[in-house]
């Protein structure tokens, strides 16, 4: 299968799911008119495989679109670049005082290898974000299975955990 047609298969695979997440967004938004939860975009670290950078940008009350500029020091070295679209369901878990909500979302990843190879995949991600009350903090906790596409197909997987400062 050449890089054109896994290129469009990707893209007829992904539209379901963003059409669902879409629609799940403008539901939660309906039935929750109080908006962004107050976070904006904020900037921090993950620490895992991939170690980097890592932003996220609230589009509303529970939906986000999170980035990561990252390396992988296993294997041969690795520079990433991902971003996901993320729904959050703040249903999942009850706590006092804190929030905690189970997120998940589709998104892409570029890999450019230290040995010259490069490879374009699509990520899965599942996690929990952790808001800490009175705080322009956030703490989170991840897994992200990738399928690369390009120029091969495989199965692997990133993960981590990192923390954010939000600015607005």
């Amino acid at each position: 299968m050449s890089l054109t047609q896994k290129a469009v298969l990707v893209l007829i695979c992904m539209m379901p799911i963003c059409s669902l997440a879409l629609a799940q967004d403008q539901t939660t938004q309906n039935s929750n008119p109080g908006g962004n939860p107050g976070r904006g975009f904020g900037l921090g670290v993950i620490i895992g495989e991939p170690t980097g950078l890592s932003m996220k940008d609230w589009l509303s009350y529970n939906t986000a679109i999170d980035a990561g500029v990252a390396w992988s020091f296993a294997g041969p070295g690795s520079f990433h670049l991902h971003a996901d679209y993320l729904i959050h369901n703040f249903d999942v878990i009850h706590t006092e005082g804190t929030r905690i909500p189970l997120y998940y979302g589709i998104g892409g990843r570029f890999k450019a290898e230290d040995n010259g190879n490069a490879r374009l995949g699509i990520r899965g991600v599942v996690g929990l974000d952790f808001f800490i009350s009175n705080s322009p903090l956030d703490a989170f906790l991840e897994i992200a299975p990738v399928m690369d596409i390009a120029p091969t197909t495989v199965l692997t997987a990133n993960g981590g955990f990192g923390f954010r400062f939000f600015f607005r």
